[in-house]
C-alpha cells in the first residue's frame, strides 16, 4: 500500500539531439542527485536527427522539478516534459524464454498463459518458447509470475515508453441523446 512518504513515480519525456554522449549527460544528472532511473528507453523519432527518451524515476516533485530545469539547460536537449502532470499512455515490451519440457503439459500451459496475456510466441525450440508481450508493468509482472513454475530461462524488458494523450473535445458525445445516436 502506498503511503504519503512513498516517492511519486515520474515519467519524463525528453527530446534530444540524436548525438553520441547525450545519453551519458542526461543519466549523469540523475546519478549526481542520487536518483535511480527505474526505466530508460531511447529511440529515434520522426526526425532522424532527434531522439526521444522516456525516463521513469521516483522522487518528490521539488527535486524532479530541479532535475527537469537542469535537463533543459543541457545544450543537446530540445524539450523536457514530466508526463506525470498530465494524461499519458505508457507501455513496456518483454521477451521471456521459458522451459517447456520440465513436465509433460508445460508446452500447453505456456501456450495457455500466452493466450491469456495476448502474448506472441516469437521463437520456439524443442525445449523452450520465447514469448513477447506488451502492456503495463503490472500485466507483464503477472505473466512472468505465472510462467515461473515452468522455469524461466531469461527475461529481457524494453523499459517503459510513454506518450502524452491528446485532449478530447467535450462537445463530442458518445451517448444517446433524445433516443438518437450522434452522426
Amino acid at each position: 500500500m502506498k503511503t504519503e512518504q512513498d516517492p511519486k513515480k515520474h515519467y519524463i519525456q525528453i527530446l534530444v539531439e540524436n548525438r553520441f554522449g547525450v545519453l551519458s549527460r542526461v543519466a549523469g544528472l540523475f546519478s549526481a542527485r542520487g536518483y535511480n532511473i527505474e526505466s530508460l528507453s531511447v529511440g529515434q523519432g520522426v526526425d532522424p536527427t532527434v531522439a526521444q527518451m522516456t525516463i521513469v524515476t521516483a522522487g518528490d516533485d521539488r527535486v524532479v522539478e530541479q532535475i527537469t530545469k537542469q535537463l533543459n539547460k543541457l545544450i543537446d536537449v530540445i524539450k523536457v516534459v514530466d508526463l506525470s502532470e498530465s494524461s499519458f499512455v505508457s507501455r513496456e515490451t518483454v521477451l521471456v524464454k521459458v522451459n517447456t519440457t520440465t513436465r509433460p503439459d508445460d508446452r500447453q500451459e505456456a501456450f495457455r498463459i500466452a493466450e491469456i496475456f495476448r502474448a506472441h510466441i516469437v521463437d520456439t525450440s524443442p525445449s523452450t518458447f520465447t514469448l513477447m508481450v506488451t502492456g503495463e508493468g503490472e500485466k507483464i509482472d503477472s505473466m512472468i509470475n505465472l510462467l515461473r513454475p515452468l522455469g524461466i530461462k531469461e527475461v529481457v524488458r524494453s523499459g517503459m515508453i510513454a506518450i502524452a494523450r491528446e485532449e478530447t473535445r467535450s462537445s463530442v458525445r458518445h451517448a444517446k441523446h433524445d433516443g438518437e445516436m450522434p452522426a
